[in-house]
């Protein structure tokens, strides 16, 4: 109405400025007439732009959409009690991605989506400290390098108490993460029992890059081995890999054993990036199937290794990591696969960040191995089959790991 009253405003403004120009006279009766063609043409103008602005939404909205809109309306309006418009959207949502059958498309709360994004980043917000946390006692087990948390005097061993005052024993893990994180560059003061004695440490949050993943050297049999522990493939992923690698490269490794279990996978480009280490342009790494269309992906460059090499898995190996073992099966001469059958997610998936602070994630296509064959629900199968045991479980070490054993023992024998 205001668009159409403007319009209607600068017409007979500008028919103003013409008579003033012109410096004409006019009777009543032309004076009448001119206001009257003033009027009809604003009238015209404002239902013009009613007419074109009115149908739009309506034309676009599917009849199922219209549909959800009425129900929606008819029950935020009429339901007997209070409704939560969140609730009823938040509902909507997880229906609508259960009807696709599909375990890895899904609807993902502020907590779910935090979590997410942390994962497949690599990085976040707060103090850089792992913590366990066993029936309320909240014990911090790992400070990492150059974190606020090593520069502020965190130790392991110390037991989280209060958060900015507040009590924390009644928490879980993830109550207590939520206290901790926050905005860049706020201060959250830690309050810990050490040496049963109460100490309170401020510490300045920052972002934090999580250390995911870790190597060492091995020594049997008169061989160096390299061990190489990716945690998963996080956006920020290869860098670390490739840092780590060069080190143990650098200290003359024979062989390497390349360790991805409990990985869950992530970015797929960034698998790909550490496979480049490893295979030339002629090599399939992978294939990508979308509704039956199926894609190539080569490495990108030459680099290439040739060592003998023992990839590591079990039954939570999956997605992006799968791709890496499929690979390393398909095409390196000297690669065995040692563990267990992995998980068998043979489909990639796009993430939406909604307006509310939640995630949709949904699937969009599937990988499928460097031969062409989709895994999916049937995972991969190891060259060498070995399981842990409970005492692996009970005292996790190098000495009780029987896949690590069996890796050792593939490559020195």
């Amino acid at each position: 109405m205001k668009k159409n009253n403007k319009k209607k405003s600068k017409t007979i403004k500008k028919i103003d400025k013409t008579l003033e120009k012109k410096n004409f006279s006019f009777n009543i009766l032309e004076v009448v007439f001119i206001v009257v063609i003033s009027i009809f043409f604003g009238i015209v103008v404002g239902f013009t732009l009613t007419y074109k602005r009115s149908p739009v939404s309506g034309e676009k909205l599917s009849k199922e959409l219209q549909e959800f809109i009425a129900v929606y309306d008819n029950i935020k309006e009429n339901y007997y009690d209070e409704v939560s418009d969140k609730k009823l959207l938040d509902a909507a949502l997880d229906g609508m991605l259960s009807t696709l059958n599909d375990p890895n498309s899904v609807y993902m709360d502020d907590a779910a989506t935090e979590e997410f994004n942390i994962n497949v980043q690599g990085t976040y917000t707060g103090i850089g400290a792992g913590v366990q946390s066993v029936e309320g006692e909240h014990k911090v087990v790992e400070v990492y390098e150059n974190s606020p948390a090593k520069k502020a005097g965190l130790k392991e061993e110390d037991i989280i108490i209060k958060v900015d005052g507040k009590d924390v024993t009644s928490l879980d893990s993830m109550g207590l993460a939520n206290l901790v994180r926050g905005k860049n560059n706020t201060t959250v003061k830690i309050t810990v029992l050490r040496n049963g004695k109460e100490k309170a440490i401020s510490i300045k949050r920052q972002k934090v890059e999580l250390d995911q993943v870790s190597s060492k050297i091995i020594e049997e049999s008169n061989k160096k081995i390299g061990y190489l522990f990716i945690e998963s493939f996080s956006s920020n992923i290869y860098k670390q890999i490739k840092e780590e690698l060069t080190s143990l490269e650098k200290k003359n490794i024979d062989c390497l054993i390349i360790d991805l279990r409990e990985n869950p996978g992530g970015y797929l480009a960034q698998a790909k990036k550490f496979l480049d280490l490893f295979f030339d342009k002629k090599t399939v790494l992978y294939q990508i199937d979308v509704k039956g269309k199926k894609t190539k992906y080569y490495a990108t460059d030459n680099e290439k290794r040739t060592y003998p090499v023992v990839l590591l898995g079990n039954n939570s190996t999956a997605s992006a990591a799968e791709v890496v073992i499929s690979c390393f099966q398909d095409n390196y001469k000297k690669a065995t696969y040692v563990g267990e059958i992995t998980y068998g997610k043979g489909t990639v998936q796009k993430s939406i960040n909604l307006p509310t602070g939640e995630t949709v994630k949904y699937t969009t296509q599937k990988w499928l191995t460097s031969k062409g064959k989709w895994i999916d629900g049937e995972g991969l199968t190891p060259d060498v089959h070995v399981l842990l045991n409970k005492e692996y479980y009970d005292n996790p070490s190098d000495e009780n790991d029987k896949q690590l054993k069996a890796a050792i023992e593939v490559l020195t024998k």
